[in-house]
């Protein structure tokens, strides 16, 4: 199947069904991360929210459920700060799963203040990054039982910060909770790049992907000021605001577009088609180029192994 080119936009109407296909997406109860569970629920997947707050984790499947009545929907509780939680998580999910055929690795936040743990790793970094690893890991060997398994990993537009040393991510000198972020996003995207380097060294059916949702009103702005908030979230500035921001289903399409397009391969990127990527319906799209140095993959994989106890299969 040829790829559709920018005279006919990709929607989730161009996605084959997932009937029989289970699904993992984290941070679904709000957000892109709700989008992309509803999404792929519509399509007919088995859908595990893993989220850390269960009650809006439990209202946000009640939605889903409300617009799909048949859709198989389930929340497990995951709190990716915390390395018992997620291995409580995965060891449920793959109790009640032999195959995983999507992760969407979703959940992430914008920290108010840089704050480091005794290791001297950054905390938004460490659960955003580090909480991811450790749970795609444990959750490999039912991703390498799937006949085509696929693990998408959201990015961020502010992965492009200037001046990161990508050989210090966690550790290095970020003092603002913007730059810490760009950090954790700039982690995970050279994280999906080495994933499918090893996936392809293994003659793994699986692959990894990333997406990035442009601009994108959701609640990964939650714990910025009120005011930031107001302006963001209100009716009055919305008008203006959607010219440069998509709204969150929006924002949730390359992801989507990555777990779902079958003319999508391993090491793609996805994001808005528009100008800057801001804006636009989904395609595969260029990040920065250290995404991709095999060196610096294979250092921050070692990292990750080292702070996490963990080594993938």
């Amino acid at each position: 199947m040829s790829r559709k080119d920018a005279a006919a936009p990709w929607t989730l109407a161009d996605a084959a069904g997932l009937t029989g296909r289970v699904a993992v997406v984290t941070g679904a109860n709000s957000g892109i991360g709700y989008e992309t569970a509803r999404g792929l629920a519509r399509l007919g997947a088995t859908v595990v929210m893993a989220c850390r707050t269960q009650s809006t984790a439990e209202a946000a499947r009640a939605q889903i459920l409300a617009e799909h009545p048949d859709a198989d929907v389930v929340v497990v509780p995951l709190d990716l700060a915390d390395a018992d939680s997620i291995r409580q998580c995965a060891d449920r999910i793959n109790a009640d799963h032999r195959t995983i055929d999507i992760v969407v690795a979703n959940a992430g936040y914008i920290p108010t203040e840089v704050v480091r743990n005794a290791d001297g790793i950054e905390l938004g970094f460490a659960s955003t990054f580090l909480g991811h690893f450790a749970l795609i890991g444990l959750l490999s060997p039912a991703l390498l039982r799937a006949p085509a398994a696929r693990v998408v990993t959201v990015g961020s537009l502010a992965h492009r910060t200037k001046g990161i040393d990508p050989t210090r991510l966690g550790v290095g000198s970020s003092t603002t909770p913007m730059r810490a972020y760009a950090e954790a996003k700039l982690a995970q995207l050279i994280f999906a790049a080495e994933l499918d380097r090893r996936f392809t060294a293994t003659g793994a059916r699986a692959i990894s992907l990333a997406a990035h949702p442009g601009a994108a009103r959701t609640g990964v702005m939650r714990e910025r000021s009120r005011w930031i908030q107001r302006v963001y979230h209100s009716r009055f500035t919305w008008p203006v605001l959607r010219l440069f921001i998509n709204d969150a289903y929006a924002g949730a399409l390359p992801a989507l577009r990555a777990a779902t397009d079958p003319t999508a391969v391993g090491g793609e990127y996805f994001g808005p088609s528009g100008p800057f990527q801001l804006t636009g319906a989904p395609a595969a799209v260029q990040g920065s180029l250290i995404v991709h140095d095999p060196a610096v993959g294979e250092q921050l994989w070692t990292f990750a192994e080292n702070h996490t106890g963990l080594a993938y299969p």
